[in-house]
Parts: C-alpha cells; sequence; structure tokens
C-alpha cells in the first residue's frame, strides 16, 4: 500500500505535463489594435470590419501599429505574423482613411494568398520579399 501511495504521485507527476501541452489552445485570426489617433481608430474600424468577413483567417494575426509624429501626422503600419505588409502616413487633416482601408486588405488577402500557395506547393521561397 505505502508503494501505490509513493508511486501515484511519481505517475501522474510524469503525466501532468504531457496533458498541459495536449491542452495547449491556439488562438488565431486575431487583429491586434496598437491605434492611437483618431485616424487610426477609423482604420482599424474599417481594416477590422473587411477582416471579419475574409474566410479562412486561421493560423494569421493581424497587427496594426501606429506612431505618431507631433505636428506632422502618424505613421500606420499593418504586420500579418510579424511581416509587415503595408504602411501608410496620415496627416493631420482629413484623409481617405476608408480608401486606405480598403487597400490594405487587399493586399493583405495578396499575402495570406501567397503565404498559401507556397504551402501547398511546398516551395520555401520568402514571401516577405515581395513587400
Amino acid at each position: 500500500m505505502l508503494n501505490r501511495l509513493i508511486l501515484m504521485p511519481l505517475i501522474f507527476g510524469l503525466m501532468g505535463p504531457v496533458m498541459a501541452e495536449e491542452a495547449e489552445i491556439e488562438i488565431s485570426g486575431l487583429v491586434i489594435d496598437r491605434t492611437l489617433t483618431r485616424f487610426g481608430k477609423d482604420f482599424s474600424f474599417y481594416y477590422s470590419g473587411y477582416w471579419r468577413d475574409l474566410p479562412f483567417t486561421q493560423g494569421f494575426n493581424v497587427t496594426l501599429n501606429e506612431t505618431v509624429f507631433p505636428q506632422a501626422g502618424t505613421q500606420l503600419r499593418v504586420a500579418v505574423n510579424g511581416t509587415q505588409i503595408y504602411m501608410t502616413y496620415f496627416g493631420r487633416r482629413a484623409s481617405p482613411v476608408k480608401e486606405r482601408a480598403e487597400q490594405a486588405i487587399l493586399l493583405t488577402i495578396d499575402y495570406i494568398a501567397k503565404v498559401r500557395a507556397n504551402a501547398i506547393t511546398g516551395e520555401m521561397a520568402d514571401v516577405s520579399d515581395d513587400y
């Protein structure tokens, strides 16, 4: 009986990490908004709306980064899984935010298509060379 009590924690201790690895959850298909200004938030709103309509976004996360330059405007960058695919600037005055979000989502669709095509054909070519 005493041997069983000593072996039980050892057995469950060995099984614990295996179960934890199997229970890992991967979250993907997200748009991470790191914008600061009204232009950035509007861009994020339009871009996220288009992103929600895209099928098969599993495995891809998009990050919207904005850098503010006082008295000059902002720089907005779109990165998919850490690869920058789009960059634009917004001045201090009104800018066509919706059109730029549409342009960014089209480049995102193109990038995802190239990544998936390379995965299917087995090519290891770096897609980021095109961007």
